[in-house]
Parts: C-alpha cells; structure tokens; sequence
C-alpha cells in the first residue's frame, strides 16, 4: 500500500493542530490499514523526525497483538519539511540496504528487500524485492514539471547505472497531470529498456479532470476544506505503484496478481465529488469515513504473489487465488483473492477421508486473509479444498508441525 498521510505529524499555517490532529488521523489511519492489511505500506508526507515514524510503527501497526512491523531508516537529505516512510512485515521481509538520493525537492528512497522463505537456512536462496519511494514536486506551473524531470531524471541515472533488471516496484505521489509529462516519460520510456515501469492497470493518459480516468483517480478526497485539504473533489491521479518488467511477467519469482491493484475509496462515481458524498460501495462506510478524515489523498494497493520456494503454497482456480505458508502449526493462514462476489466454501480432511474442518465466508471480490485453527489436529498430512461452486474446487495438501 501506497498512501500519502497529508503532513502527518507536521504543522504548517495551513494544516494546523486544529484541521488537521493527529488524533483524529491516528484513528483513521489504524481502520485503514486493518482494513487493507498491507506487507508493506510506504508513506509520503510524514514530519521528518524518528519520534513519529516510530510513532506510526508502535501505535498504528504493530498494536493489538502484532508485533511484526519493522521501519526503513528516515532521512532528509534533501532538508524538506516532510519526508517518505517504509513500514514492512518482517515475517516475510527482511531489509537487506538501503539507499537514498537526495533531490532539490525530497529524498528519493531505495529499499532492497529478501524474501525470508522458510527453507532459507538450508538452501541460502531467496527472492528479491526494490522498493522505491518518492514524493516528486507539486504544482502544474512548467517550473514544477522541470523540477518533478529533474527528480525522475536522477532516479533513472542511478538504476542506469546500475543497469540490472529486478523486481521493482516504484511508489508514491508523483503529482503528475499527465503522462506526456517529462518525469513519466523519463520513467516508462527510458532508453534502457531493462530499468523502465510499467502501469499495472495500463492507463496511462491525461488523468487529470478527465473522466475517462476516474476510476483511478486519487486527489482530491475534500470537495471543501478548512484549510488544510486540497478541494475540487477526485479529479486527479497523482498516487501510484508501478512495476518493472520482471514483476509484470513474474520472471523472478516476485508477481503482480492480475486484477488487483485498486485505489482505496474509488469506485469510479464520485468524479469532481468527495469521497464522502453520496453512495460508495467500494468499501465498508467506516473506511470511507476514514479516508476523508485522514488524507485528501487515497491509498493504492496491489497484490504480489511469490512462487519462489516451498514455504509459500499456492492455489488457483480461475476465480481463486489462495495463498499460505506450509508447513503449518497453530493457524493455517490464508491469504486470497476472488474476482467476484461469491460464498467460498472451505473444508479440510484427513488422510482417513474424514472431514474436520468446514466453513464459508462471503467474498466481495476482492483480497482478503482468512485463517482456521488447526492447532487441535493431530499432526500430520491434510487436504484444504476451497471452492465458490461455480469454479472446479482446488484441493491442496498441507502439512501441520
């Protein structure tokens, strides 16, 4: 997930302690990210001062029990008054480097991650993972689209330098009206093809106030503001995850799983409107209420699927994507993604053929985790079948520890 919090943490003369409180962000802001679950959640607008990114870590994410989340370094290079964040769950992560490019702007952060596969002990292999933050220039003077080049035009000289292909991801809020702008170009058409982003939704066009477009449009959540928020209603997109080639084809064991990236809060009806105003199905009204209370911005998420080793299993079967960890011990934890609505119906058998588990759950085509407790089973070999009766049910074996 990729979200910009909207000065949190820092004050301005427009976004004060009175329109724009912490505690009322803080509130918002641990719905959302219950709500969406993310591995790894990268951040823009945050005061750039250790206390409250790790204010974030310990009130926000790592609360009710979880304890998993781990933080990227803060720096501030380039003197900004606000700078990025990486949050990530160091369950499945872990951070190997990172780098960071100072701009005239804001930092431009580099995250290089491996996968913590279960059988890394014995076969020291892993896949890799390059998160890459950034928080280009706003404003839609030419001045500000030479600025937002220049920041693009340092990231890209860098990875030329590189010259390696890998799983990338880019993120942030590019504050871009178009993608003829020079600072898009320079990042999906670079001469080196190997170091180039694609769009995973592959809309690349003039976003902002077109409607064609409002289906991923991410600012402005305000249609009227106090001071603080941006107004005009949903009208542009300037928040995004893009992806390298190795990620869009799954070359190297990191894939997007199609389908699912998704802009928060968006459900295409609410162009030059707040996300508030209305009908807005496209999540649960609380999370709606929270989106409009924490950011004038809306987050966007994508979905990742790992096939490197045998500690992550999966299942598919046209309408489902189901993922896990195995072997297992107290919970089988799954994580899944259906494209429909439908009633999943799940059940879990024994070597004798006997049935020991059964259960449904109302998907609403979407991403969502599911876990069943096994820890009274008997150890040994099982057979999960999940199915949505109108796809053939998957089945597949698992072992409990």
């Amino acid at each position: 997930m990729q979200y910009n919090l909207m000065y949190y943490g820092q004050t301005t003369t427009y976004c004060t302690v009175a329109n724009n409180p912490m505690a009322t962000k803080d509130v918002s802001l641990k719905k959302i990210v219950r709500y969406v679950k993310p591995d790894i959640f990268t951040a823009n607008e945050i005061a750039p001062n250790t206390s409250t990114h790790q204010h974030i870590l310990d009130n926000i994410l790592n609360i009710n029990g979880i304890t998993h989340f781990r933080k990227g370094s803060i720096t501030n290079l380039s003197g900004s008054d606000l700078s990025n964040g990486m949050f990530y769950n160091s369950d499945k992560l872990a951070l190997l480097s990172q780098k960071n490019i100072m701009t005239s702007v804001r930092d431009i952060n580099i995250y290089n991650f491996y996968y913590k596969a279960n059988n890394l002990a014995s076969t020291n292999d892993t896949a890799y993972l390059t998160c890459i933050v950034m928080h280009l220039k706003a404003g839609s003077y030419p001045a500000d689209e030479t600025e937002r080049a220049v920041q693009t035009n340092k990231l890209m000289t860098y990875l030329n330098s590189l010259n390696k292909k890998a799983n990338y991801l880019l993120m942030g809020d590019f504050n871009v009206y178009s993608s003829d702008e020079a600072c898009f170009q320079n990042i999906i058409n670079h001469s080196n093809a190997n170091i180039r982003f694609y769009d995973p939704v592959n809309m690349v066009g003039s976003w902002s106030g077109n409607y064609v477009y409002c289906d991923v449009h991410s600012q402005s959540t305000h249609s009227s503001s106090s001071g603080c928020f941006s107004t005009g209603g949903l009208d542009d997109r300037f928040d995004f995850i893009l992806q390298s080639e190795y990620i869009k084809n799954g070359t190297q064991h990191f894939q997007y799983l199609s389908g699912s990236y998704k802009t928060i809060g968006q459900d295409g009806n609410h162009f030059n409107d707040a996300v508030t105003d209305g009908i807005n199905n496209s999540a649960p009204d609380s999370i709606i209420d929270a989106l409009y209370q924490m950011s004038d911005h809306l987050p966007v998420v994508m979905n990742l699927k790992v096939n490197q080793t045998v500690g992550s299993d999966e299942l598919q079967a046209g309408n489902i994507d189901v993922f896990f960890p195995n072997p297992v011990t107290d919970y089988l934890r799954l994580s899944l993604m259906t494209r429909t609505v439908s009633t999943l119906e799940f059940s879990i058998i024994n070597l004798l053929g006997q049935k020991v588990f059964a259960a449904s759950y109302e998907s609403d085509g979407s991403f969502f985790n599911y876990q069943i407790p096994v820890g009274s089973f008997t150890q040994g070999i099982y057979f999960l079948t999940v199915t949505d009766g109108k796809s053939k049910p998957v089945t597949k074996k698992f072992l409990i520890k």
